[in-house]
């Protein structure tokens, strides 16, 4: 189940800065497709679609989903933690900035280290490591700051962010240390969409969002990336990555992740980025590579 894992090479390095550009305009895409579909309606319909084209991939790939394994229990857990962390991400979204919020959640790969160090031997953090774990913090830090500092309400929000970041870590934990480590990409990335999709609009409705208001070309094809690129092909893509290689070596490229978040918050949204905030961008991004690079 947790067995040796390969090093990285061009093409899982290459993989893994492509993932960070598709994660960094993600929230992008959110608010994007905001003014036509409600937030955490908006991600509960996505994991529907992203299973929808799971399973048609799965079909055409002839990937068993359905033998019995021993992984329902992990599988139907990391389902729900998947889904309490988009809850968090995309209700925090309507309080906060696309850019604040990639910055937030981008605390988990530290995270995700610092519970792996306990549960994985391959995973111990050193003492550099350890440091790059309160840099990443103190980021998160300034970055509380300077929201604070300017007024505009985003508190609540980055606290939600913070929040997802959180459950983010605790799905990645708990596929690394259970049975789901051994089984494919498709069925781990097949439990978290079939879960979180009836669970995240159950929460829509009860925080009583509108749903679906108004379509527009934008609306729309915002909204196709997040199933198509985000939901379905990205998550396969890592959850591929995780069953082969080291967590903590393929967290190390998603320091990048933050500020594609940032330059697209900027440019696509008009979002503001004071120096404070690009400073705890840099220390958030800092942070993991500390925490995830290795003598």
């Amino acid at each position: 189940m947790n067995g040796e894992r390969r090093s990285l090479g061009a093409t899982a390095v290459s993989v893994m800065v492509l993932l960070s550009l598709i994660w960094g305009f993600g929230h992008v895409a959110a608010k994007l497709a905001a003014p036509g579909i409600s937030l955490v309606f908006q991600s509960g319909l996505r994991s529907v679609v992203a299973t929808a084209l799971l399973l048609a991939w799965a079909r055409y790939r002839a990937i068993p989903l359905w033998q019995r394994d021993g992984t329902l229990g992990p599988g139907v857990f990391a389902g729900l933690l998947f889904a309490a962390e988009f809850v968090f991400i995309f209700a925090g979204l309507a309080m906060t900035d696309a850019a604040r919020m990639v910055v937030f959640v981008y605390l988990a790969p530290c995270m995700t280290a610092f519970g792996l160090h306990f549960l994985i031997p391959q995973e111990r953090l050193d003492a550099r490591q350890w440091a790059g774990v309160l840099v990443a913090f103190g980021g998160v830090a300034v970055a509380f700051g300077d929201g604070f500092a300017s007024g505009r309400g985003t508190l609540l929000g980055d606290l939600f962010g913070v929040l997802g970041a959180l459950f983010w870590a605790l799905t990645t934990i708990l596929i690394r240390a259970t049975r789901l480590a051994a089984v494919s990409a498709a069925k781990t990335l097949f439990y978290q969409l079939a879960v979180s999709g009836p669970v995240l609009l159950a929460a829509a409705w009860l925080l009583a969002e509108p749903g679906v208001t108004g379509l527009t070309p934008l609306v729309i094809a915002a909204f196709a990336y997040q199933c198509i690129v985000v939901a379905f092909a990205s998550y396969l893509t890592w959850f591929w990555l995780l069953r082969y290689y080291l967590a903590a070596r393929l967290s190390v490229f998603s320091f990048l992740t933050p500020l594609f978040g940032v330059l697209g918050g900027a440019l696509l949204l008009g979002e503001p980025v004071t120096p404070t905030f690009l400073l705890a961008a840099v220390l958030v991004g800092a942070g993991i590579l500390l925490v995830n690079l290795r003598s």
